[in-house]
């Protein structure tokens, strides 16, 4: 097949620091490059792949300048001007990808990941374009939030498992990664770490303006001995800290459409505790990988038991369901689905929950 892929438009891909969604595409890419596809990468300037990079903007925006839809607006609209003679499209780009994949009308057919959270206003957007884009959902439980679109499929993201060292002994002491941003629950997590006594690392993103604010009255004001602070770091560093970490703390407070740092602590061989919002549940096989908790005194209360369990397993979770290669069957399948021009079964539910 000969594939365009549309990554979003604020960091390289593969990123150097934050950006889960480019993650995913770069390993989507690169894997479907090794399964012999002709594969067009729509990405900034600074990206590698194996495939042909097309690259609008010579480089990123600004990370302060992230969700600006100028730069959103010019970077689809520019790759979509391109996209003629290809098999397929498949678009990660935000707000302006699917508007613009809808105007294509399916030549080429669009097929468009879900990446983000269900809101008032992505409802109504999608409510419109997944009548002319197919849509794919990245978790069950992201799907059954919004049943009514009619779903291509469900692809869960894949992670590269030769990038994340498993290791078996742990060190006494606790990892939370995410954003500076209530939703995630970085601010309970500190607290959940000390109800714990076990010092916390951190990898917190921050640059955004309400993600500063956010740290300096929210966060800040915790900081102590027992946290250890970090932003921008290597995947070296990453890896070596979620291998180490003796569980992750991850008190997400948001439907959760995925959470891809789940699946790298679980690659290393440590469990994660977390809540029962969005996908966390479908992710963490509770008991066996990780446990899934309301309250967070529970979650204080899980970390001791969550050392317990074998670090054997959260791996075996992750290649069993969330492998690269899963990743690159599942979308080779919509991709099929989408050239046959196949529609939903019905409109409720869609495709099976699996490609």
């Amino acid at each position: 097949m000969r594939i365009a892929v549309v990554a979003p438009v604020w960091f390289t891909v593969p990123p150097t620091g934050y950006g889960g969604i480019e993650l995913v595409v770069s390993l989507l890419t690169e894997g479907l490059v090794d399964a012999g596809h002709d594969v067009t990468l729509f990405a900034s300037g600074g990206s590698k792949t194996s495939g042909r990079l097309v690259s609008p903007m010579e480089s990123p925006p600004d990370p302060r300048e992230l969700g600006n839809a100028w730069y959103d607006a010019y970077h689809a609209l520019s790759s979509y001007l391109q996209v003629d003679g290809f098999d397929v499209v498949h678009d990660h780009a935000g707000i302006v990808g699917p508007i613009c994949g809808a105007m294509l009308h399916g030549r080429p057919p669009v097929v468009h990941t879900l990446h983000g959270p269900w809101t008032r206003e992505t409802r109504l957007l999608y409510g419109v374009a997944g009548r002319h884009v197919r849509l794919v959902a990245i978790s069950d439980a992201q799907r059954a939030d919004n049943p009514d679109l009619p779903y291509i499929g469900t692809v869960h993201n894949g992670i590269d498992l030769d990038s994340y060292h498993f290791r078996a002994e742990k060190e006494d002491v606790l990892v939370y990664i995410g954003r500076s941003n209530p939703d995630k629950g970085p601010k309970e997590a500190i607290m959940i770490a000390r109800g714990a006594g076990l010092p916390l690392q951190m990898i917190l993103k921050r640059s955004e303006p309400a993600e500063r604010a956010y740290f300096q009255y929210e966060i800040e004001p915790l900081l102590g001995s027992d946290i250890e602070l970090h932003e921008n770091v290597s995947q070296e560093t990453k890896v070596d800290m979620l291998g180490r970490a003796c569980a992750m703390v991850f008190p997400t407070r948001w439907p959760e459409p995925f959470g891809l740092v789940m699946v790298e602590a679980m690659a290393c061989g440590t469990p994660v505790v977390t809540t029962n919002w969005g996908a966390a549940p479908e992710l963490v096989a509770d008991g066996v990988t990780g446990f899934c908790r309301d309250g967070d005194d529970e979650l204080v209360e899980a970390i001791a038991a969550a050392r317990t369990l074998s670090p054997a397993a959260c791996r075996t979770r992750v290649e069993q369901l969330f492998s690269a290669e899963a990743m690159v069957r599942g979308y080779e399948a919509v991709y099929q689905r989408a050239i046959r021009g196949e529609q939903p079964e019905n409109p409720q539910g869609g495709f099976p929950l699996r490609p």
